[in-house]
């Protein structure tokens, strides 16, 4: 069964244990693992870090490799990319890296934690409001108003630099009364009336499944995020981290992404 972790350090006896178990062979790249392909003794965890963004389509992904996986838990750890990379290069033990952006997996690769991450999708912006919008906002330059109570995420993390990014390439300046730390937690003021608007990902409005408005803006085209995937150098269970990232990147990976709002990279 999927679990998530809320700290990394949970996860550090669970991973010391397994060090020593043998994953099983990894998949085809581009194809999702068969079913009853895992024949190992014993249960066994493969650990991915993976960006808040992709709460909902990874816990999706994780069922399907629980199913092809017989015995295997896949345990996640949602959250800021920039959080996670640090996390990650200060010995959090993890097997798979799904950043927001370039910028945050290279914080892994330069650490020599992870080689050649593979884009798997892209993603970007929308304005988020209440469904019944009370501050009337239609366009980005709305949220110069000082009226109108604004969040964003914080600039070190992928969605605030797109946010960054997107209100440069509209020349436009927004001071926001809070600052977010991961894209969920932007988008949660939204839904709490807290806020008038957000800049948050397509993907987050989407999922919010009618709690919020979603308002697109044509400079948004102009701060598009990739977002790669790799398995980690010093993965506990590397061959079940790479075929993890195999079924990401396998067709029924990008059927899931691109159901949820995300364009196929």
């Amino acid at each position: 069964m999927i679990r998530r972790l809320s700290r990394w350090a949970i996860a550090l006896p669970v991973a010391l244990a397994l060090a020593g178990l043998s994953g099983c062979g990894s998949g085809g790249a581009g194809a999702p693992p068969a079913a009853g392909s895992f024949s190992g003794a014993g249960a066994k965890e493969v650990t991915v870090f993976a960006a808040a963004s992709l709460t909902g389509t990874f816990t999706e992904l994780g069922k399907v490799f629980e199913t092809a996986h017989p015995g295997t838990t896949v345990k996640f750890n949602f959250g800021s990319s920039a959080t996670l990379a640090q996390q990650i290069t200060q010995g959090a033990p993890a097997d798979v890296f799904a950043a927001a952006s370039p910028a945050t997996m290279k914080t892994v690769t330069d650490a020599s934690l992870a080689a050649a991450p593979a884009t798997f999708v892209r993603n970007k912006l929308q304005i988020a409001v209440p469904k019944d919008n009370p501050a009337r906002v239609d366009a980005l330059k709305d949220l110069t108003d000082p009226k109108v109570k604004v969040a964003l995420c914080a600039e070190q993390v992928p969605c605030g630099a797109a946010a960054v990014k997107a209100l440069g390439a509209a020349g436009l300046k927004v001071t926001p009364v809070t600052l977010e730390q991961d894209v969920k937690a932007t988008l949660t003021k939204v839904e709490l009336g807290e806020v008038d608007a957000a800049l948050v990902y397509r993907t987050d409005v989407i999922a919010a499944g009618g709690k919020v408005r979603g308002i697109a803006f044509p400079e948004a085209d102009q701060a598009i995020n990739d977002y790669p995937i790799a398995a980690l150098t010093r993965a506990p269970a590397g061959d079940l981290a790479r075929q993890f990232v195999d079924l990401v990147l396998s067709q029924q990976g990008e059927d899931v992404l691109t159901k949820a709002g995300f364009e196929a990279a």
